[in-house]
């Protein structure tokens, strides 16, 4: 028995890898702090639980429309026109199972065998993987802490080729937390204009800001026939167990997105897309509350880390991540992650789970309490203390 040759190129997720390891260690009686996977330690709020559970005694446990029961569609129009700055109808809205069915049916779309997609690197790691699952070629643009953790458009323009297809954002990011600015975004929009260019926006984290502005690339002229925006309710209210996703598509796309949901889910869970609903046009304060806490975290973290030598640690403007450079502990980001998790009891990635380019970084979540926090800061200091630093 064999495996189809496209399983050769399929990656992973780290992050529930690493998780693994530390449940181990705590199955053997170890006390582990877990920054290290991506998702609000904050319950769903109440109001969207109260309409999912309406929904159920409703009897909405049928099948959906594929492309999303009318009542959601039409509520994610309204708030995508309101929050991103452009005109969005429920006919481009498409909602599937979870940020990584958009990222799917995109590059299944999109992608032939031999197309070139730009990625960032760091980068979250499932759109180099589905990339080389389609049989496309994943092209790096590196992200450096040196630029704020903001790609170099100019660099950016360098690896178009006659065989590129798509460029994927990310912005807030993870794993950095980085976010690109207006200008940044209108020189990726002329660069994929002049080449005809598709743009997949992964904006999940885009409510999960803390300075400046949310831009969207597809608000920009001539980019909403270009661009598929990825959105969702796992990071900004909680649900990521929900697996609630969305795509706003330009009408050219519509067709396709529709035949690649039939063909994979059907739909999505029906008693679920009406807590979504109530998520969209309920009350925000949780919303604000859980951002304003992330705040907080994320000063704690940042100032923390910047006062252990051998670590420098930017203050990320988005998402609920640092990714620091602790390669001023003379040790690389893999090994520090690695001995950090087994010597300290603090589980973190490295910085080479997201790509090529940051082997002396680690990714820290901060989606875990202040008490936490601190404590393992205080691990970080004690581990790092212990460490031989270069002179």
């Amino acid at each position: 028995m064999r495996l189809a040759s496209r399983m050769d190129g399929i990656g992973t997720e780290t992050a529930f890898e690493a998780a693994a390891r530390a449940r181990g260690l705590e199955a053997q009686g170890v006390d582990v702090v877990h920054l290290e996977i991506g998702e609000p330690d904050f319950d769903t709020p109440a109001n969207i639980r109260a309409a999912a559970k309406r929904a159920l005694d409703d009897g909405k446990t049928h099948y959906a429309p594929f492309a999303g029961i009318p009542e959601l569609r039409a509520a994610i129009a309204q708030d995508a026109t309101a929050r991103k700055g452009f005109a969005v109808t429920p006919e481009h809205v498409f909602v599937t199972v979870g940020g990584k069915g958009v990222m799917l049916y995109a590059i299944e779309a999109i992608v032939d065998a031999g197309d070139e997609v730009i990625v960032p690197d760091p980068g979250y790691p499932i759109y180099e993987s589905l990339v080389r699952f389609m049989g496309g070629t994943p092209v790096p643009i590196p992200i450096r802490q040196a630029n704020a953790f903001r790609l170099d458009v100019a660099e950016l323009a360098t690896l178009v080729t006659p065989r590129t297809r798509m460029i994927v954002l990310n912005s807030p990011a993870n794993p950095s937390g980085g976010v690109l600015t207006r200008s940044d975004l209108e020189a990726v929009a002329a660069l994929a204009q002049a080449h005809d260019l598709v743009v997949l926006a992964d904006e999940i984290y885009g409510r999960i800001l803390y300075e400046g502005e949310h831009v969207s690339i597809t608000a920009l002229p001539g980019m909403a026939e270009r661009t598929v925006v990825l959105d969702g309710f796992s990071k900004t209210y909680a649900m990521t167990g929900w697996r609630l996703g969305y795509a706003i598509v330009p009408e050219w796309l519509a067709f396709a997105f529709g035949r690649l949901l039939i063909n994979s889910v059907s739909c999505v869970s029906t008693f679920e897309q009406y807590g979504a609903v109530e998520a969209l046009q309920g009350p925000q304060d949780a919303v604000d509350a859980m951002v304003a806490e992330f705040r907080a975290r994320r000063d704690l973290v940042v100032d923390g880390l910047n006062a252990i030598p051998g670590i420098h640690c930017l203050r990320p403007s988005g998402a609920f991540y640092v990714f620091p450079d602790v390669s001023g502990t003379g040790l690389t980001g893999a090994d520090f992650a690695n001995r950090l998790l087994y010597e300290a009891g603090v589980s973190a990635l490295a910085g080479t789970a997201f790509g090529g380019v940051s082997t002396g970084h680690i990714r820290l979540s901060y989606a875990n309490s202040q008490a936490n926090i601190r404590k393992a800061l205080e691990r970080i200091a004690t581990f790092v203390g212990k460490v031989a630093v270069p002179a």
